[in-house]
């Protein structure tokens, strides 16, 4: 069975970077846009439902990370989302292992880490804004960043559990053995 690997250093590779690049960049802008227009026509803690009873628009903020963990320590959160981005984009080719998705899946990741992380900075917190929920029990708000994380983690994982290991690591386990 024959599977889709780019050659490594090949023009497919810088292709696939190019286009998830360009696929990061553009969820970025789209999440730092809304952010935006969230803070400039909602006030602080203001909801407009949208779908009753399941989905509103939520104004909130968070100072920590996912549920609020680590709350006030944004900088810290910041100097992790640096050093995960810094260290993705190191190993992104062995990461990767020539497998166009999941080029995909850690640009869509960083994009999230950097769009979470520049609110850290220029807003000393994170805008959240879409609220899930059913009637009374609610998901924590969330934002574009948040669901491009989850989104490209979930690509990856599903990537790394139906494509098969690279020869060359195989090869490796079989001498480790």
């Amino acid at each position: 069975m024959k599977h889709n690997r780019i050659v490594v250093r090949s023009a497919g590779e810088f292709s696939v970077i190019r286009w998830g690049a360009g696929l990061a960049f553009a969820l970025l802008i789209l999440d730092q846009w809304t952010k935006l227009l969230v803070e400039q026509r909602m006030v602080r803690g203001e909801s407009i439902e949208i779908i009753k009873g399941f989905f509103s628009l939520t104004f909130v903020t968070n100072k920590g990370a996912a549920w609020g963990m680590f709350h006030g320590y944004g900088m810290v959160l910041f100097a992790v989302g640096v050093l995960v981005t810094a260290t993705a984009l190191f190993f992104l080719r062995k990461l990767c292992d020539g497998f166009a998705e999941r080029y995909f899946a850690i640009m869509v990741v960083l994009s999230g880490v950097l769009g979470n992380s520049i609110d850290r900075v220029w807003r000393g917190e994170v805008v959240d804004f879409l609220d899930c929920y059913v009637n009374n029990y609610h998901w924590p708000a969330f934002n574009v960043a948040d669901c491009a994380i989850c989104i490209g983690i979930a690509l990856y994982t599903i990537s790394v559990m139906v494509r098969p290991a690279p020869e060359k690591d195989k090869d490796e386990v079989k001498d480790a053995a």
